[in-house]
């Protein structure tokens, strides 16, 4: 099967995706653990395979130890780089794309890679990865992985955006604009939905300045926004983590699904 898409800069860090692989093992927890075969693919892992074998480790401990992680690439040369690391059969390295290389994966993880395509590929790219059934997880981080955001996409169609910070370095919720999903990114101006709830939980972080440190401030600024009639998801557990998470309606307004 030929892989679709192209290959991109594949820089990566280790721990650059313990955010969302941390968010993976709560949201997809019970779609693996009811699965006959748990297979996760990550699509796209870059120059190094250390985010994929990190991703199996973080799964096979919070979820279920016999999770298949497979990670796919286009470029040969990267897949031929990660040999020395897979553990076959949990643990795999294969050359594909969007097209998952045939496979039918519970759950897809595709993390900096929608970022460097155009914003017309994204639609199809959501369709390809989500044909068989796959919840998939795409999204953008830094370069360290401090600050993240992805969105939750089911049967080609957005459900939820999360926004993710490491809260001891967040200075203000204002670095997420550089961050947010392709889908997101251009639509970051005035009038837009993104743009508005942005502005809405920086306005709230000013307004919970304290003096007991950033989780206490993150949590109120969180609290604050839900009182304000903001649909936030989840609960404390989540939001001390530096997670916020809204339905994609919230960002994308009427544009849902069609990036």
């Amino acid at each position: 099967m030929k892989p679709v898409g192209a290959i991109t800069r594949g820089t990566t860090n280790p721990n650059r995706l313990r955010r969302v692989d941390n968010f993976i093992a709560y949201r997809c927890a019970a779609a693996l653990t009811a699965a006959d075969a748990p297979l996760v693919v990550d699509l796209g892992y870059g120059a190094s395979p250390v985010t994929a074998v990190e991703l199996r480790d973080r799964l096979a401990t919070a979820v279920r130890p016999d999770v298949t992680v497979i990670g796919l690439e286009i470029d040969p040369v990267r897949v031929a780089a990660a040999q020395p690391y897979a553990a076959p059969p949990l643990l795999q390295f294969r050359r594909g794309g969007f097209e998952l290389a045939g496979l039918s994966p519970v759950v897809v993880r595709a993390f900096n890679v929608l970022r460097q395509y155009a914003e017309e590929d994204v639609a199809a790219a959501w369709r390809q990865m989500t044909a068989t059934g796959a919840v998939l997880v795409e999204g953008t981080c830094d370069e360290l992985g401090r600050i993240a955001t992805w969105v939750v996409v089911e049967a080609g169609v957005p459900a939820t955006l999360t926004l993710s910070a490491r809260l001891p370095v967040l200075e203000h919720p204002a670095v997420f604009a550089e961050r947010l999903p392709k889908a997101l990114i251009h639509h970051n101006v005035p009038g837009h939905p993104v743009h508005e709830l942005l502005r809405a939980l920086g306005r709230a972080w000013e307004t919970e300045a304290t003096p007991f440190g950033p989780r206490q401030r993150w949590l109120a600024t969180v609290r604050r926004m839900r009182t304000a009639g903001w649909p936030v998801l989840d609960g404390p557990a989540r939001w001390r983590l530096g997670e916020l998470t809204v339905p994609i309606d919230v960002a994308l307004g009427s544009a849902a699904g069609r990036p």
